[in-house]
This record gives C-alpha cells, structure tokens and sequence, in this order.
C-alpha cells in the first residue's frame, strides 16, 4: 500500500526561522553612506569609527599625493586615528557626544584649529598655530567630528589680494594665479579631469570630498567659494543665510560677504552638518540676525515632496557658455516640473547685473586691508601683520615665496583698496549691497516665487592653466555674488554631467533664512534624479565597502 507523502515542513521551518531572526544590514558604501546610516552602523556595532576613518585614509593615500596626485590635502591630522579609538571607546561606554560622533571631516585651510597650523594656504603663513577653534571648528569637535585634514585652498580664499575688478588686461594677466594654486598647498586638480582646476577658493575642500576623502567638508564662502567648487566637482554646498553660521575663528575675506558653509555628497549631510553648525555666536554680530530663526532640525526638511506646489524662478541670465552644461540645466528644469514645481522663466534687472562685480570688487578689496590686519595681529611674532606686510613679503627674495603673480595682487590690492570710512567704500555697502537684494526680493514679489534656480557654473570646470589673454568677467558670467550681496542662502546641487564628463549642477535660491526649505528642495530634486557621479581618476577601492 502506498501511503500519502506529507509535504516536507523544512521549508516552511527555515522561512519561519529568517522572520524571526533580525536583518542584516546590507554593506555601507564609503562613496555613498550618509552621516545618520553611518552612526546606525556604529550604534549596531557594526562599524567602528576606527574602521571609517581607516577607509578614507586609505583612499586619501591612494590618490592624494600618488596615483591622480589630486593634492587637495594641506595636512593631515596625525592624530585622527588616536581620536577615532577614543571616540569608539566613549560609544562603548555609553557616551555619545552628539550627532557626529566618530564622523571624520576636513577643513579649508582657513578655519583656525588650536591643534594644527592655519596658512589660508599662503607661504607667509606657514606654520601659524591659532590660539584657540574657531566656533564652528569647536562645534563640530563637540558633535563629536574627527578633523581629518586641513585642505588646500585658493590662498587668503582667492579674493584676499587678487585682481578682481581690474579692467586693465595687463594686469589681469600680471595677477592671473592657476585655479585650485596656492603658495603654500601648491596645485589642486579636479579629480573628474586633471587638466582642469576645483575653482576656488575651498578647491581643495570640494576636490576632496568629491573624491571621498571625509564625510563632509568646511568651506567659507565669499563670492562662489563653496558653490564654485561644489559644482564643479560635483557635489553639493550650501552657502547659508549671512548670519546663521559662526565666522569667528575664520581668516576674513570680507566680512560684509563671508560665511562659513558645509560641502558633502549628499544633501542629507548638508542638512546633518547644518544642525550643529548653525546659531548665535557672542563673538560674531551678525549672528545676532539669526535669534530666534534657527532651526530645530534641518533635517526634517528631508522630504520627497517638497517641491510639490513650490514656484520656483528660472533665469537663464547665466547662459550660453557651455552646450553641455547648458542642456543639462534644461533637463533639470524638466525634473523640477515633473516633481510638481511651478516654474516661472524670468530675468534680473540689467541695472542690477551691471553693477554687482563691482559693488563685490569694491567691498572686499577694501575689508581685506581692514580686516585681515585685525586677524593677523592674532599670529605669533615673525608672521606678517598688515596687508603691506604681505606685499612686502612676497615680494621679497628672501622670504621665498613662491608666486609673483599673487605677489603682484598683493600689491595691486594694496593700491585700490580704501579705508572703511571712504565715502565710496559705505556708499557700496550701504546702497549697492541694498540695490542687489531690493531686486532680488522685487523679482520674488513680483513672481510670487519661493526660491529662484539658475546654472551654477555655466561654463563648467575651466582648467588649471589661465589664459593668455584674460579679460574681465561679463556681468552674465556668474550669477553666485548676488546671493553673497543680499546674504540670503545657495544651494548647489548635482544635475548630470556634461559629455566630456564634467559636473553640472543647479543653485537653489531662497530668502533670508530659508535655509531649510532649499535644503528640501534639492532633497527632493537629488531623489529624484542621483545625478553625483563618482570622479573617474578617483575610482572605489575594496576598503570602501564598510562591513
């Protein structure tokens, strides 16, 4: 007799036994992880910040000074590892000291850091060791961030004795340094292409990070600093609200324009960052403007979605340099409708574009002379001290510094720049910067906009060498100053690459303190699209691959 076969309860057995047992949490990714999966991984115990800061050492010494010598790096912190261990032993025991706990990051170069030297990436600064953190630096510790480096820089963040403003081609061609040089941290090359430069001034920040060097990185930015080199290497940067970040502890550029801003890979790290670096600083006045209008938590602002309903201002007034960047921009416009956004195709006021390179040329030419003598009388004796002292040691041959053409802005900088009481330097502060944000909110009134988007750098990634014959910029050139002058926030985010495989991205516009609905629009445009690519000449490593 053959009896009934009984379906075999094995499988059943093993399906119960997987349901019941916890999932494992897929491999992180170096390249692509964020902060808040990072510090999931180490809370699981999963992942030490031993291990992480390990993985990007590893890259950095792949490629930083050997294989694509990227040279983004001014120096490293040697005791990173030392502080990793400590940070794993503090998590262990049960002591968090906040949300970035074991998280390495970089720093440019001229952020003062008690602990290492800060040059501004300039020969004449060599090993100057600030007194004490900047806020921010301080802030960031106490979040429990490792600094792993400090990065290269366009020195004293390129407009710190520079030719900008010049209409004489001679001298723009006496003044014209490499893009991504500085006298002291030498030559930083984008790692997409390495005959074309990171821009500047954070160049080495932005090289750096693009090529997963650290989790995030610091810039500051004056002019385009965070947004220049975040969009040509491809990566996102925020320049905030003047006011809501710290700049105490910052070598000055020009403190009517400056602001410190985090640059990263993805704009969920921005938000991260944005939360311990943002508030009031006793030391910085204008911080005082942001009492009251800090956010809680960016990152709730992480959102697919919010761009839904949104009318978001399109200007092309920043066009036609690049087919390639170009296209990429209307793609991006496309996806911007697709996520429900309501664009409006607008363009600034001409009087306004005409006026706004020299209203910034005027204002920090003459806050540098000012201002960088207030920071320098903080170094130690034998370091320069006033804006002359640069002038005259760099262009001394006995000082060996290395860069006459920086050497002669230096000196043409010097001659131009005018006391903060000339009538011409207040009237420039006073009215040009107000004519910049009077037209800026004339065009958000008048379309009833949320936030305005345009090319961030419409001709791409240039290259290292300058040309021959320099000319000055258009007022159609850049459009990154107008956010700098009416102090309102940027963010720049990957849209595609061209088809020599250079990055392409757009900026985010908004109002004063709308730090956080920008951020949940290029959250919602970065979902949507995963657009960042990483760079070819800084390709994975089996060490990426976080266990």
């Amino acid at each position: 007799m053959t009896l009934p076969r009984t379906p075999s309860l094995l499988p059943l057995l093993l399906l119960t036994l997987a349901l019941a047992l916890p999932a494992r949490a897929a491999p992180l990714d170096i390249e692509t992880a964020t902060v808040p999966e990072l510090e999931a991984a180490m809370a699981r115990g999963s992942l030490t910040s031993v291990a992480l800061t390990r993985a990007y050492l590893t890259r950095i010494d792949a490629y930083d000074k050997k294989g694509p010598t990227i040279n983004s790096v001014i120096l490293l912190n040697p005791k990173a590892l030392d502080e990793a261990k400590q940070l794993d032993a503090e998590r262990r025991a049960g002591k968090l000291r906040g949300p970035l706990h074991g998280i390495p990051i970089v720093l440019k170069d001229n952020y003062d850091t008690f602990d290492m030297p800060t040059t501004a990436g300039s020969w004449l600064l060599k090993g100057s060791v600030p007194p004490d953190d900047a806020f921010t630096v301080k802030r960031l510790r106490d979040a429990g961030a490792i600094i792993l480096a400090k990065m290269n820089l366009s020195e004293f963040a390129a407009g710190g004795g520079s030719v900008g403003g010049a209409k004489d081609p001679e001298v723009l061609k006496a003044g014209a340094v490499p893009n991504g040089y500085s006298s002291l941290g030498g030559q930083t090359r984008n790692p997409h292409d390495l005959d074309k430069g990171p821009s500047g001034s954070s160049g080495g920040t932005g090289a750096g990070i693009a090529a997963a060097f650290a989790q995030f990185g610091m810039g500051t930015d004056t002019h385009s600093s965070v947004r220049g080199p975040s969009s040509v290497n491809g990566i996102v940067g925020l320049k905030p609200t003047n006011g809501l970040v710290s700049r105490d502890g910052i070598i000055p550029l020009a403190l009517s324009l400056d602001t410190g801003g985090p640059m990263a890979r993805s704009v969920t790290d921005i938000a991260v960052a944005l939360n311990v670096l943002a508030g009031v600083d006793p030391a910085d006045d204008m911080t005082k403007r942001a009492e009251g209008r800090v956010e809680k938590d960016y990152t709730a602002y992480l959102k697919k979605g919010a761009l839904k309903g949104r009318r978001i201002g399109v200007t092309r007034d920043f066009y036609g340099q690049n087919p390639g960047a170009d296209a990429v921009f209307e793609q991006a416009v496309g996806s911007l409708r697709r996520l429900g956004a309501v664009t409006v195709d607008f363009r600034y006021p001409d009087y306004m574009l005409a006026s706004k390179d020299n209203i910034y040329s005027l204002i920090t030419q003459s806050e540098f002379k000012k201002q960088i003598a207030d920071y320098l009388k903080t170094t130690k004796p034998g370091y320069p001290k006033t804006l002359d002292d640069l002038v005259r040691m760099a262009n001394d041959p006995k000082t060996g510094y290395p860069d006459p053409h920086k050497a002669f802005a230096f000196k043409y900088t010097a001659s131009v720049a005018l006391d903060l009481d000339d009538p011409l330097y207040l009237a420039a502060k006073e009215q040009g910067m107000a004519l910049v944000k009077g037209a800026v909110d004339a065009m958000m009134k008048k379309y009833r906009l949320d936030a305005i988007v345009y090319l961030s750098s419409p001709a791409a990634a240039a290259p290292i060498v300058p040309p021959a014959d320099p000319k000055p910029n258009g007022p159609r050139a850049l459009g990154y100053n107008i956010a700098n002058l009416s102090g309102y926030p940027d963010i720049v985010v990957p849209a595609g690459m061209t088809p020599e495989g250079l990055p392409v991205t757009i900026s985010i516009m908004g109002p004063a303190f709308s730090d956080g609905a920008i951020i949940g629009y290029a959250y919602d445009f970065e979902q949507a699209t995963h657009a960042r690519r990483l760079p070819k000449y800084t390709p994975a490593l089996p060490s990426d691959t976080l266990k």
